[in-house]
């Protein structure tokens, strides 16, 4: 009976939720008036806030009055803070069968099954609102969630991408009747590859084809994401690009003209290159990957300091706005806070600067800093708990012990209930 209760929570039928391994499942938004008590707040935007009570009604945050009562969730003694924004995950992606990297995964019942985890870690791991770029399948497990019929974070999503190679890229005309199928296909975005792997990342589309890109996507209202190497770093800029993920081989003049366009910038700080190495035997040979599985940990050891180095000279550049993204791929979901601390430990960001990246800022790459990444009256009720203060000991985001999206609250477990 109770894997039935469970079930139906799930499904979203049910009002008052079941309890597994210490986290209550609930679907329907809540209605009535919730008060969190909170030491410890970062508002998403730098500040600190202290002794506070959020007050919460529906899906938004509607006043912060420390005497609001009665107290619904006591989080006092942890450190309270927006739900994080993850700006470039691949959320269909999974290990099939036997046991190998299978991508977006295709629309079998184990893939739907597979992602339907991955959006339930991703939740738990304190994201309730996530960039998913490069799969179609994405879309209607956007539209799942956005239903409630599944549990996940809030999906933005780009559907399919415009690759740089093969039939779509062709003309400039050509390429703006492809931005346009995508918004039709109910894309979100648009993601552009403009080369290949970090190592061997040639560009693959011309200035002009950039630029149709880009305009096109404007036109439409969407924002571009454009997965950016060397000199395509400075040509997605020039073309008025949104937002470039990766840059390794950036120069300084390319980071400062991104800053100077206002053009958003989401290098990753390891996670996803240290998961190709720790999973090389499931990722070796399938597309994208070498067949050697110590070719893996070869790239992996040659691209991680290049990583860090770019991030570094990135935080040099005054006005640059560097997002978070960890490029979630299959290993990560749910583990996706573990870019933090490579951040943080490896590459020099302050742990400020690392929650705001995913607060407020990723809110604003996202256009949507009037909807999510701040705590404050009008914005929708994203509110996590971590058992641990970040800016004292930045590996306290591994320990996500309370999750509310929208108002529903997903996760509630004792703190000290996830090991250090």
């Amino acid at each position: 009976m109770q894997s039935v209760k469970i079930l139906l929570c799930i499904l979203g039928t049910l009002g008052v939720c079941a309890r597994a391994q210490g986290v209550w499942f609930q679907m329907p938004a809540q209605t009535k008036r919730i008060v969190l008590a909170a030491s410890t707040v970062l508002d998403g935007k730098g500040t600190v806030l202290r002794d506070t009570r959020i007050v919460v009604e529906g899906s938004k945050i509607v006043a912060l009055d420390r005497k609001a009562r009665p107290v619904d969730y006591d989080l006092r003694g942890l450190t309270v803070l927006p739900g994080w924004i993850d700006a470039h995950v691949h959320i269909t992606w999974s290990f099939g069968k036997d046991g190998k990297n299978v991508g977006g995964g295709g629309t079998t019942q184990e893939a739907a099954y597979s992602t339907a985890s991955n959006a339930w870690m991703t939740l738990m791991g304190g994201f309730t609102t996530v960039q998913s770029v490069g799969s179609p399948m994405d879309v209607p497990l956007r539209d799942a969630i956005a239903r409630g019929l599944l549990p996940g974070p809030r999906i933005l999503t780009a559907g399919e991408a415009l690759t740089g190679r093969g039939a779509e890229t062709g003309t400039p005309d050509e390429i703006r009747a492809y931005v346009r199928k995508q918004k039709e296909s109910g894309a979100d975005l648009i993601k552009i590859y403009t080369g290949g792997s970090i190592l061997q990342g040639a560009m693959t589309m011309s200035q002009e084809q950039l630029n149709a890109a880009c305009d096109e996507a404007r036109k439409q209202r969407l924002r571009t994401l454009v997965h950016a190497y060397r000199e395509a770093v400075r040509a997605a800029t020039l073309a008025g690009c949104t937002q470039i993920e990766h840059g390794v081989g950036a120069t300084d003049e390319d980071l400062k003209l991104m800053a100077e366009r206002g053009t958003y910038f989401d290098p990753q700080a390891g996670l996803t290159i240290e998961t190709y190495r720790l999973y090389r035997d499931k990722f070796a040979g399938t597309p994208f990957f070498p067949a050697n599985p110590q070719d893996l940990v070869t790239s992996a050891e040659k691209v991680l300091p290049i990583n860090h180095e770019l991030i570094r000279r990135a935080l040099k550049i005054p006005g640059l706005k560097i997002v978070f993204g960890a490029d979630a791929v299959a290993g990560v979901h749910g583990r996706n806070a573990e870019d933090f601390i490579n951040r943080v430990r490896d590459c020099g960001v302050t742990p400020m600067a690392a929650m705001v990246s995913a607060n407020s800022l990723g809110a604003e790459a996202l256009g949507m800093a009037d909807q999510i990444g701040s705590i404050a009256p009008g914005l929708e009720a994203d509110i996590i708990a971590l058992d641990g203060d970040p800016l004292k000991d930045i590996a306290a985001v591994r320990r996500v012990v309370f999750v509310m999206k929208g108002g529903t609250v997903y996760k509630n477990v004792p703190r000290g209930a996830i090991p250090l």
